[in-house]
């Protein structure tokens, strides 16, 4: 994908800046004060989504700020392709932390006024998801038409995404240990998600300040074996992880019911059991990702090696 540096139109900025940038921060800024007074009884998951939500937070400022003094002329990379990649992970992580937050902690509150203001939280937290979509559909429409290149607008550029948001999703449930340190096949299990992210991260970072182009010539072929291998791992990650951690002739808990923290209906996090469950849900769902990068990368190679003689 060729890219130019492009300046963004100042007044297509300014509306942004007003009637998407503004919101925003003020549904982030709701969400965090609504519960930033309880951290005591937040528990994990709500540590988590309170992390993500005053990272948004912090981030969308930083883009008001530079697109609203118009400082985004300052820096060597091409600023139109941050704030939309950004938006992207801000839409999938507001509206995860929307989803767990209430799924594993809401729940258990009793009736009153603090469980009322953790249901208005996560009611704005969807809010800033929305809004963070529309930004991202904004943008695509103001800039599709004017052929300003995008990476997170293309099809590698958003399974990417869809990649390094999921794995960032595994890593924040395996930061409990207790759940692969007993057993050498989980921790292999944990280092295929490190080592599948790696890549994946950076590559949007090439993208993003346009150092692709720098690359060797067969890039997609490297792409091509470097996703093969991703995939393989991944399949083998799936296979250990649902086997090692359900199976009882491997050590596993077949049944939630065995699982002594899934009984305790007065905590406020996910017991043990649904946190494995949840780590094989996503491997699963990062594993298909991948697999359609695969295929599209399979396809980039053999369109460009039945254009070869033709070129030449």
């Amino acid at each position: 994908m060729s890219t130019r540096w492009t300046s963004p139109d100042p007044d297509v900025m300014a509306i942004m800046c007003l009637c998407l940038r503004l919101p925003q921060l003020f549904s982030m800024c709701v969400a965090i004060s609504l519960v930033a007074g309880r951290a005591t009884e937040r528990g994990a998951v709500g540590n988590w989504s309170m992390s993500i939500w005053c990272f948004s937070f912090a981030m969308t400022l930083m883009v008001f700020i530079v697109e609203f003094y118009g400082f985004h002329s300052h820096f060597p990379f091409f600023w139109f392709n941050f704030p939309v990649t950004y938006a992207c992970y801000a839409t999938l992580l507001c509206l995860s932390a929307s989803i767990i937050y209430s799924i594993t902690y809401v729940q258990f509150l009793p009736d009153g006024p603090y469980r009322d203001r953790v249901i208005a939280a996560s009611a704005f937290s969807c809010v800033a998801s929305v809004l963070y979509a529309i930004d991202v559909a904004c943008t695509w429409v103001a800039y599709g038409f004017k052929e300003i290149p995008c990476y997170v607008h293309t099809m590698p550029g958003l399974l990417k995404v869809l990649e390094t948001f999921v794995a960032y999703v595994i890593f924040a449930f395996i930061i409990n240990t207790s759940l692969y340190l007993h057993q050498p096949a989980l921790e292999w299990c944990v280092a295929v998600y490190s080592i599948c992210f790696i890549p994946a991260a950076l590559a949007i970072l090439l993208n993003l300040g346009e150092w692709e182009n720098r690359l060797p010539r067969p890039y997609p072929i490297f792409q091509l074996v470097l996703t093969l291998l991703s995939v393989l791992l991944y399949i083998s990650a799936l296979v250990l992880w649902l086997l090692y951690q359900f199976y009882e002739e491997f050590g596993g808990q077949p049944q939630r019911s065995s699982d002594g923290d899934c009984r305790d209906k007065l905590t406020y996090d996910m017991c043990t059991w649904d946190q494995r469950l949840a780590v094989a849900v996503l491997t699963a769902i990062n594993l298909l990702v991948y697999v359609a990068d695969l295929v599209y990368w399979a396809c980039q190679v053999s369109v460009g090696t039945e254009d070869q003689p033709r070129d030449s």
